[in-house]
């Protein structure tokens, strides 16, 4: 982005040191890339700064901000004011209007923000006012806010759509001189990065001369990354001076970032994924022990919460000392554990990625990871919790929950000390988020067709909008599509006598507010105890699969279901017993590109009898019996093993890929054979490869290298996209994806206002305008993105595509096996849970893990007491195909494997 300087006041002697003199005021001295940023803001340019976690980010750009813009504009010049506390005094002037719009991705960031924030302002803008608003912001502050804009507001997109949505919203905003995107990493991958594009050009459009400036500390595409924050310039008048280039920053300051590992006494050479870690569970609580304050991390909510259970059982005594944290609870918890995090009064916070970003929590000594953090930034991130300042280290502890895992922690230190971290992708033009654009900018005082698409185009998302594309917005949003001109709901936007399209109707103005914003989740229920008092939310597809009196653990305590009312799930402390976790969707992490590129190093390394860290150390017994048995797989071997059970013919295929990629290549795989010899496939998949299970037997040695082969010039194209979707149940998969973009592009409602709906209504809802659109409107362009984000989300097309050539450059080593292997039997796992209760599930893994145990030591040559078994039947103890078994008490929910079994074989 380029922008034209505007003319400003003669600056006084201290205005260039301003900020300098602040922090040297408190004993700082300003890092080198601190200073390049106050020198860029004070050219009037905007930028992206890239720093590590903890080094100063903040401070950069917001001293730069108030050098730039405070003392600029409003000190006096020098013979009225010989130092900076006569120009205080002398000034008495009302506060100046909003003049910069700090963006964050959370609520949680958002409140730490301003906090930090509000620390410069007494000495270097003193009639500068700030505040808040978010969503948790009080009705009484909001009504202040209406009245009177702070000029400084801390917000999220949502908020700042809500804003662009007044009729009166080009007077509030358009003195807006500087935007800062703060954790632009988190939004520029997703609509709600679009979302915040769209509120920038719009912006811009109003002041030409509008500062953007991004901060970030986890991105491997840097310039991409710049060049999606900005907008393109407002096109100038012939003659007019350029604005000046935008700036990309760095900052390189040594923080030293120690990653290390906890390490189980005996590692499982037989171990899938699905545990809870537990068994570390006395090296965890010996570890927080030994630390002032720790943060431990976990993937899913439901992990936290058994993970804080069970630091309970484990310490009793350090009730009110711990905490849980994650976005399902309500504000004031969350709160509470945020102000005694600051405060350093809290041992230990078992959280999610509620926790990942900025809030500064400087007392935090260390940072514990359940599991794999299944990708290089996020380990980079939520290391950076601990040692939150400049100069100080920070570290982090994984904490594996299977033997596997131990890999991935060793292939995350190596990509981390190369410097490999994760690109981010804008989407491309979402017609969604443009459809619920262009209802809030009719809102927000209307538009002119023309002029908008000129604004919308200067999005960096939608710079390549076809014209189509654009009346097709249009008119969706005039009368709904082809199918729906008939219904008055979706006569939404209209142009008036002078076209200017606007809204007419006040009853959907109030809809579209309540329903304002991108992120779409599933329908939750608030949990409130019976005597008054809310905990906060989990999914409606949780409690509805609980009856009353049912216990379920949530917000780190046991609850008893007493009764549902609406959207409401009323409950008491129960007795101790028995509990049922809560789930979350969303909660399984795929695994990075970048980290599955660097464990198939790990695994070439071993494969070559190369063991160098100690985690790889501990796995040696997997991998070497895993290469025993087959073969290890590596960045030049694919390997493939068949397997003969009760079950049918099996076959494993390891290409390391992550979960999403694997699903569609299984779909793939499967349907491309069954074109070749009529057959059925059960699919499985994990992070690490796929099974496919068919009741007739395959040539798989011959039939594989021709289905992996087939289109040897494998590219994004709308042939293997069609051969993925054929081979998987797309239809369904697409009308999940569409009830997103539905309730985006606003023809569904996860509220209105006043009341809150089922899951169950949307799903209704969804799935009747998707058979509308297929039936009578097949161009609908938003089937078509449902479609697209289908492939591109959900599939991961693109790194299928890129995984296929992979596997036609690599050579194929195919396995005939005569009992599972250890990377085999986690898929098997995969496919059991989906049959077997949890209790059931156990009991049967534990007997087919001892067979394994046994048959390893026979090959070793190590015959151990403890692996003694009563069978060697292992091969025959799977369930048949008819999924025939004699079933056990089925708990209320999923859980941990029982205890026994997570003692006998370690994780």
């Amino acid at each position: 982005m380029s922008t034209t300087r505007r003319p400003r006041k003669p600056l006084p002697p201290v205005a260039p040191s301003a900020a300098a003199a602040w922090m040297a005021a408190r004993g700082w001295q300003p890092f080198g890339f601190q200073q390049d940023v106050w020198r860029a803001m004070g050219e009037g340019r905007s930028g992206l700064l890239h720093a590590t976690t903890g080094a100063g980010k903040t401070y950069a750009v917001w001293l730069g901000a108030l050098q730039h813009l405070a003392w600029a504009d409003a000190a006096p010049a020098p013979e009225e004011a010989p130092n900076a506390r006569t120009a205080v005094r002398t000034r008495r002037a009302a506060a100046p209007p909003l003049t910069v719009l700090w963006i964050t991705p959370m609520r949680a960031l958002a409140a730490d923000s301003l906090r930090a924030l509000q620390a410069p302002l007494p000495d270097l803008a003193p009639t500068w006012t700030s505040g808040l608003r978010t969503g948790d912001t009080a009705s009484g502050e909001r009504a202040a806010q209406d009245r009177r804009l702070p000029t400084l507001l801390v917000t999220t997109p949502e908020s700042v759509s809500l804003l662009l949505a007044r009729a009166d919203a080009r007077e509030r905003l358009a003195s807006v001189r500087l935007v800062v995107v703060d954790e632009w990493h988190e939004l520029v991958g997703n609509k709600r990065g679009v979302q915040v594009q769209l509120a920038l050009a719009r912006l811009s459009g109003w002041n030409p001369a509008l500062q953007v400036w991004g901060m970030s500390a986890t991105l491997g595409n840097l310039d991409e990354a710049l060049h999606t924050l900005l907008p393109q310039p407002v096109p100038s008048a012939a003659g007019a001076p350029q604005p000046p280039p935008a700036v990309l920053v760095q900052g390189r300051i040594d923080k030293r970032l120690e990653v290390q590992v906890m390490l189980p006494a005996r590692a499982d050479r037989f171990a899938w994924a699905g545990h809870m870690g537990l068994s570390l569970l006395p090296q965890v609580v010996q570890s927080i022990e030994a630390a002032a304050s720790t943060l431990v991390f976990s993937n899913t909510r439901s992990q936290a919460e058994r993970w804080y259970q069970a630091l309970l059982e484990a310490r009793p005594d350090w009730a009110g000392t711990i905490a849980l944290h994650h976005g399902s609870l309500g504000h004031e918890v969350r709160d509470w554990v945020e102000r005694g995090l600051k405060a350093g009064q809290l041992k230990a916070v078992v959280c999610t990625s509620s926790l990942d970003l900025g809030v500064d929590f400087l007392p935090v000594e260390q940072v514990l990871q359940i599991g794999s953090a299944k990708g290089v930034a996020r380990l980079v991130q939520r290391a950076g919790r601990s040692g939150h300042a400049p100069g100080r280290s920070s570290s982090i502890t994984l904490v594996p929950t299977h033997s596997l895992e131990l890999v991935e922690a060793a292939a995350a230190r190596h990509a981390l000390a190369q410097g490999r971290i994760e690109d981010r992708q804008t989407p491309r033009a979402p017609l969604d988020v443009l459809v619920q654009h262009l209802v809030t900018v009719a809102l927000g005082g209307g538009f002119v067709p023309d002029a908008l698409l000129a604004e919308v185009r200067r999005a960096p998302a939608y710079a390549a909008l076809a014209d189509n594309d654009w009346q097709w917005a249009l008119q969706f949003v005039r009368q709904g599509g082809a199918s729906l001109a008939t219904y008055p709901d979706f006569h939404r936007v209209v142009p008036d006598d002078e076209g200017v399209w606007r809204v007419p109707d006040a009853r959907l103005a109030r809809r579209h507010r309540s329903n304002i914003g991108t992120i779409v989740s599933d329908a939750s229920m608030q949990v409130q105890f019976v005597s008054g008092g809310r905990l906060g939310s989990v999914e409606e597809s949780f409690i509805a699969r609980l009856r009353k009196g049912d216990v379920f653990m949530f917000a780190g305590r046991l609850l008893e279901l007493v009764r549902t009312q609406q959207m409401t799930a009323y409950v008491r402390i129960a007795p101790r017993g028995s509990a049922a976790l809560p789930r979350w969707s969303g909660g399984r992490m795929p695994l990075s590109n970048t980290l599955a590129d660097a464990m198939l190093e790990q695994l070439a390394q071993a494969e070559r009898g190369q063991f160098a860290t100690p985690e790889m150390r501990c796995a040696r017994p997997l991998l070497e019996l895993q290469q025993a048995w087959s073969a290890l797989p590596t960045p030049g071997r694919l390997v493939a093993e068949t397997l003969h059970t009760r079950e049918g013919w099996h076959l494993y295929l390891y290409p390391l890929a992550g979960r999403l990629v694997h699903l569609g290549l299984a779909g793939l795989l499967g349907w491309r054979a069954s074109q070749q010899v009529p057959n059925t496939f059960s699919i499985a998949v994990n992070d690490y490869g796929l099974e496919l299970l068919s009741a007739k037997p395959v040539d798989w040695a011959t039939l594989l290298p021709r289905l992996i082969g087939e289109g040897t010039h494998t590219t994004i194209g709308r042939g293997l996209e069609d051969e993925v979707l054929a081979s998987l149940n797309a239809t369904e998969m697409a009308r999940r994806r569409f009830r997103e973009i539905a309730r985006i592009a606003g023809l569904i409602f996860q509220s209105h206002p006043g009341e809150q709906r089922s899951s169950r209504q949307l799903q209704a809802s969804s799935s009747l305008y998707y058979d509308v659109f297929a039936q009578y409107d097949p161009d609908n362009l938003l089937l078509a993105q449902a479609r697209a984000e289908l492939l591109a989300n959900e599939l991961d097309m693109e790194r299928l595509a890129h995984t296929l050539r992979c596997m036609q450059a690599q050579t194929l080593s195919i396995h005939t096996l005569e009992r599972p292997t250890p990377f085999a039997l986690p898929l098997m796992v995969e496919r059991f849970r989906e049959r077997l209760s949890t209790e059931t599930l156990a009991d049967r893994l534990a007997r087919m893990v001892q067979a394994l145990e046994q048959a390893a030591d026979a090959t070793t040559g190590n015959h151990l007491a403890q692996h003694a078994v009563q069978s060697t039947d292992m091969a025959w103890d799977l369930p048949d195909s008819s999924g025939a078994r004699t079933q056990r008490a089925r708990p209320a929910a999923g859980g941990d494997t029982p205890r026994r079994t997570r003692r006998r074989h370690g994780f």
